[in-house]
């Protein structure tokens, strides 16, 4: 059984070994020893200071292996972006120029910088140990992060937002970044993509700031914009699957969708049913499996596991679900159905 757990101090050489795993493009997850030890370290910070209001805390999460104890997974939160280290984004528009005397009116799409300084919560640092992929892993490693979110919705802003990754080659080459970014950072892709967890000033330094017409873009990188990443597709479906949607706007490096949901509209937010732990079983439980999590903050567990409805919100669960819970019988946890539109559970 696999399980999400809030990472620890411990976990800093599983992350380097994932990060060395998911190669080039996925920002957030970095292999550099000290970009990801302050990244653990902002959210230790962010699970003991368990703000009021969202404040740009860092929520970071693992996903372990209960028998190996392996950590296969990492997905993560911020509660908001902006403040003193702006989100940037490419808003995708559609401008018209007309000639009366020519009688011609077109319309063209063009690329405009945004620059967030009071943004909404993000979700990212998405990535699963490709040895552990199938099954209920990916959804329990993304859809799990949506439970604890939704027993600390005062954690976070009334949105959510999404940086999908974007197409890049088998050589770790952008398209996009090599159509744009490239001519004003004077720098490759990987080299930016490093930097930009580290300090974002570069790009308010040099960003251009006037609209970029994408007609005058090489075909391969008007291609491209928009698209996610081939291993990104499932990632996109499963958030689109639970309400996200497009926003127009696209990463600013290699040309990716951005995509949100208001987080009490989320399928896992929103379908969620807090429930007491009735009984604890030791035999298996013949019913379909549910994500299943704790209500507590900094102890936050959450697993994929089957349970019975024995009244109206008492259920029965198993001697090894209760375990990984960290849970006994009388506490409360919260359950969604795994996927869309399957049952809430076995009378």
């Amino acid at each position: 059984m696999f399980f999400l757990r809030p990472v620890e101090l411990r976990d800093l050489k599983a992350l380097l070994r994932l990060s060395a795993s998911a190669g080039v493009g996925l920002t957030s997850l970095p292999h550099d020893e000290a970009v990801l030890k302050n990244r653990i370290a902002d959210s230790l910070r962010g699970f003991a200071r368990m703000a009021e209001k969202p404040g740009g805390e860092t929520y970071l999460f693992v996903l372990e292996d209960a028998l190996t104890h392996r950590v296969v997974g990492t997905s993560g939160i911020v509660s908001k972006v902006g403040g003193f280290d702006p989100f940037y984004a490419y808003r995708s528009e559609t401008v018209t120029h007309a000639s009366s005397m020519l009688g011609v009116s077109k319309e063209i799409r063009v690329l405009k910088l945004l620059e967030e300084h009071n943004g909404p919560s993000e979700i990212g640092t998405l990535y699963l140990d490709p040895r552990s992929r199938g099954g209920a892993a990916g959804r329990l490693l993304s859809l799990g992060r949506f439970l604890f979110m939704a027993d600390h919705l005062r954690f976070f802003d009334p949105t959510v937002l999404a940086e999908m990754r974007g197409r890049i080659d088998a050589r770790g080459q952008s398209p996009f970044w090599n159509a744009i970014g490239r001519h004003f950072f004077g720098i490759d892709f990987e080299r930016a993509d490093r930097l930009v967890m580290k300090d974002k000033r570069f790009i308010a330094e040099l960003m251009p700031r006037h609209p970029l017409y994408i007609p005058l873009l090489p075909r391969s990188a008007q291609a491209v914009i928009g698209q996610v990443h081939p291993h990104t597709v499932p990632a996109l479906r499963m958030l689109q699957g639970e309400g996200f949607a497009p926003t127009g706007m696209v990463d600013i490096f290699e040309g990716g969708p951005i995509v949100s949901c208001a987080v009490v509209q989320i399928r896992a937010v929103r379908e969620s049913r807090i429930r007491i732990v009735h009984e604890i079983t030791p035999r298996s439980i013949d019913a379909e499996a549910h994500l299943l999590s704790n209500t507590r903050a900094k102890g936050f567990r959450a697993c994929a596991a089957p349970f019975r409805l024995v009244s109206e919100k008492g259920i029965q669960i198993d001697r090894i679900s209760a375990r990984t819970l960290q849970v006994e019988e009388g506490d409360s946890v919260r359950s969604v159905a795994l996927r869309p539109n399957a049952d809430t559970g076995k009378e």
